[in-house]
């Protein structure tokens, strides 16, 4: 189990570098950027052209009430919630299950969702062409490999891989915004800076989770610094450290957390949510 589970954080710390190489941050030059993320984007089954315009509008709307839904885990507020009939909030429970988001869900996302190029991209062909030529690589990748060492072991030992990968993927992601004191603001009252300080915990993770992680937990401090740079950031501004942090240990109890309360301005759980009335 151990070694799988090391294969897949290092498939992590792939998808992460493909990350920074979107936001441009990895490299100096763009194009460099955008070569060796669709390069990575072969063994990570995330097409890079189309994921990347997806993630900078998660950037430009995160803590968004009103631009929810791209690039984001489904989040509702308490009176949304009570709004919904039966059926509404049976799937809603559903959804936000952790076998859904943890298991199923990543599953579903980097197997079959990603096959196709986002419908918030704004190039189409651009994103078709990206998507397909990503999934062709792909598939001669996972040829050659079952090739070499037959289906039975490939199945056996990638898929599971790819699978943990995955939801270690959307795990890291869910904490960085599903947190009590997240950040969650209508039109009028929603701020940039502050939906990006304040709306993304500090994952302070330990050390070597923190390597194969690539500092994806202090991410959001600024996209366009490489996560090799992030630690000297806190460094030099030991005052950002304290905002929105979050140890391993805590971040396990953000799993309860599920509807955005509009009067205490924080996440809380379903039992809290019934107990207000």
């Amino acid at each position: 189990m151990f070694p799988a589970l090391l294969a897949a954080g290092f498939l992590v710390r792939l998808f992460m570098i493909q990350h920074d190489c979107g936001h441009g941050a990895f490299f100096r030059r763009r194009r460099i950027n955008d070569w060796i993320g669709r390069a990575i984007s072969v063994l990570t089954l995330t097409p890079y052209d189309s994921w990347r315009q997806a993630h900078a509008v998660h950037h430009a709307s995160s803590g968004h009430l009103e631009r929810r839904g791209v690039g984001d885990i489904d989040t509702l507020t308490v009176r949304e919630y009570r709004a919904l009939n039966p059926w509404g909030r049976l799937r809603y429970r559903l959804y936000r299950h952790p076998v859904v988001l943890f298991g199923i869900g990543p599953a579903f996302v980097f197997v079959l969702q990603h096959r196709l190029p986002h419908s918030v991209t704004r190039n189409r062909n651009q994103a078709w062409f990206n998507a397909m030529a990503t999934n062709l690589a792909t598939a001669l990748v996972v040829a050659t490999v079952i090739w070499f060492t037959g289906l039975e072991t490939f199945l056996m030992v990638q898929v599971p891989i790819t699978l943990l990968a995955a939801s270690i993927g959307v795990w890291l992601f869910y904490v960085q915004h599903q947190f009590e004191g997240t950040y969650w603001a209508e039109s009028q009252n929603w701020d940039l800076h502050e939906a990006a300080l304040n709306g993304s915990s500090h994952y302070d993770l330990p050390l070597p989770l923190r390597w194969l992680t690539a500092n994806i937990g202090m991410h959001h401090l600024s996209s366009r610094i490489p996560y090799y740079r992030l630690p000297r950031v806190l460094r030099d501004h030991p005052d950002l450290k304290s905002v929105g942090r979050v140890t391993l240990w805590q971040s396990f109890g953000c799993v309860r957390l599920t509807l955005w309360c509009e009067t205490t301005r924080r996440l809380i759980s379903f039992r809290e949510a019934r107990a207000q009335g």
